[in-house]
């Protein structure tokens, strides 16, 4: 697989008359599991849209390898990214190998008549998802954890060489949330997908990857390896609240950790500062 790179310049974007992202730069490389973080409302999910196509920036551009990613029609681009959103929501019953072999619509002649190359390529992104041994349930019948690795599957039947996901992990238990990603970090790894995640848990972003991209208001506030974008002081002001951030005793990793009300006034108290949100400066 050829080293793939999906970068935003300069990026805005707008709903009606509200700025959801301004000026954001932001790259995602074949080989690298690219963690999106950042609080409610800053810009996250907005800005995958913009990397995937859906959405069109008010101002800057998204290029894939150099080639400005207005230039590739709707098939050509699910040829090249693919998209996990939050939700997928089925308007009737399926079968999981059917909801699978959708991924494979990029391909399929303009009658949508599955050859055999598609069957195989799907059977190869059940495998990888680990979802063969579903192929014939119903999507509807399966837990969160099962349903959520057959959308991955579907995604990985369009034969990708970026896949963007957002919040893959909400809802998920601890087991079914690092399985999870312990999959997104290998196809990064193993097979050279440029991967970005939207997370949630600071936590899971700091083991699993390579770089954090810190959104703040719609903005960039940093981006580097996860020592460097999880630092107290920034999250803290980003956040609006008191946190905990340290390495963790066993792997070296940062480890973030909200603390309740009370811990929040006895910092208060001792330090004499309020931060918005509730928190208090050390």
């Amino acid at each position: 697989m050829r080293a793939v790179r999906l970068e935003a310049s300069g990026v805005a974007a707008r709903y009606g008359e509200r700025l959801a992202l301004s000026g954001v730069d932001a790259a995602v490389v074949a080989g690298e599991l690219l963690g999106v973080i950042g609080p409610n409302g800053s810009g996250k999910s907005t800005l995958l849209r913009v990397l995937a196509g859906i959405q069109r920036p008010a101002a800057g551009e998204v290029r894939l390898d150099g080639r400005p990613l207005g230039a590739l029609d709707a098939r050509a681009r699910a040829r090249s990214i693919a998209v996990v959103p939050q939700e997928t929501r089925l308007a009737f019953p399926m079968r999981v190998r059917d909801l699978v072999l959708l991924g494979r619509l990029p391909y399929t002649g303009p009658l949508g008549w599955e050859g055999w190359g598609d069957v195989a390529a799907a059977r190869r992104a059940m495998a990888r998802a680990t979802v063969e041994g579903l192929a014939d349930r119903l999507v509807d019948d399966l837990s969160g954890g099962e349903r959520q690795r057959v959308v991955v599957a579907r995604a990985l039947a369009q034969e990708p060489e970026v896949l963007l996901l957002d919040e893959p992990t909400a809802n998920l238990d601890l087991r079914h949330a690092v399985e999870l990603l312990d999959l997104f970090r290998d196809l990064a790894r193993a097979s050279g997908l440029a991967v970005a995640v939207v997370l949630h848990d600071l936590n899971l972003a700091s083991m699993y990857c390579d770089r954090l991209l810190l959104l703040s208001e719609g903005r960039v506030h940093s981006v580097g390896r996860p020592g460097e974008v999880l630092v107290y002081e920034d999250l803290c002001a980003v956040y609006g609240t008191e946190l905990y951030v340290a390495p963790n005793d066993v792997t070296g990793e940062i480890v973030v950790l909200p603390l309740a009300r009370e811990h929040r006034e006895r910092l208060a108290r001792a330090f004499g500062h309020v931060r918005r949100g509730g928190g208090a400066a050390h």
